[in-house]
């Protein structure tokens, strides 16, 4: 009998490898609509949630049908044509890293903690009978350890939270983990973003909310034992619903007569 080649099992292991790395690299080509379809998905129905909309005994599309997608130029509160972005199609964190779509963010005014700003965001019209009764809008900032991703739902009047959805973060477990638990979620319900004089006030509150005073319609209890995180929720906050988020939308749906105007 012939003696085997001292390579050969090494020569066997490299096509199996190579045969693997085929096989692995197929499949996530080939899963990938699919990968694509259930994020498509996921956002949709958390979009659903912060609204209040979510039925979990209906189709997520039929849902969602009462939802008009848009894009708004951050800097200038305008609707901008599906001509030049279209909502379909646009990813606004891959945004915020291009030069053209995205811009630095100066320190002092950074209270997310993002580093980059996307110049157009996303935004969500829900309809009720014919008129749009409530905005959903995405937010995000940085907790303790990392990037959390949420939907904010605000009333027609552009100043009372419908709802609140954090979808994506990491945070500790059991501590600023709690930011996706539905009980402190419904505590936001009804609370009010900006004071009379238009500046946000809404914050998280560590010990929590006080049972009587003005001061509580714009307050939410903080997370017992996650202050960073509970802080990161109130820069979010006031971020997104400031001068460098929504509040120039806010302030141009204002001027022709609201969200209906």
């Amino acid at each position: 009998m012939a003696e085997q080649h001292p390579l050969k099992p090494f020569y066997s292991v490299l096509v199996l490898a190579f045969a693997c790395s085929a096989l692995v690299a197929g499949a996530a080509v080939g899963l990938r609509p699919l990968q694509q379809a259930n994020r498509q998905l996921d956002q949709k129905k958390n979009i659903l949630r912060a609204a209040g909309l979510y039925d979990p005994q209906r189709k997520v599309d039929q849902l969602f049908a009462a939802i008009e997608t848009r894009v708004v130029d951050l800097a200038s509160g305008r609707f901008v044509s599906e001509d030049t972005i279209d909502p379909r199609t646009y990813n606004q964190l891959k945004a915020a890293l291009s030069d053209d779509l995205g811009r630095p963010l100066a320190k002092e005014a950074d209270l997310a903690r993002l580093s980059r700003q996307e110049k157009y965001s996303l935004v969500y019209l829900v309809k009720k009978d014919n008129r749009y009764d409530e905005l959903v809008l995405p937010v995000r900032g940085k907790g303790l350890w990392s990037t959390m991703y949420a939907y904010v739902a605000v009333d027609a009047d552009l100043n009372t939270i419908r709802g609140i959805s954090f979808y994506e973060h990491g945070e500790t477990p059991g501590l600023g983990g709690e930011v996706e638990n539905p009980k402190w979620q419904a505590g936001w319900q009804g609370k009010q973003l900006y004071s009379t004089s238009g500046t946000v006030q809404f914050q998280l509150v560590k010990g929590g909310v006080a049972p009587a005073g003005d001061a509580a319609r714009f307050e939410v209890d903080g997370l017992s034992g996650a202050t960073m995180t509970s802080n990161g929720v109130t820069g979010l906050m006031r971020f997104w619903f400031g001068d460098h988020g929504f509040k120039p939308f806010f302030d141009q749906l204002r001027q022709k007569g609201g969200l209906n105007g």
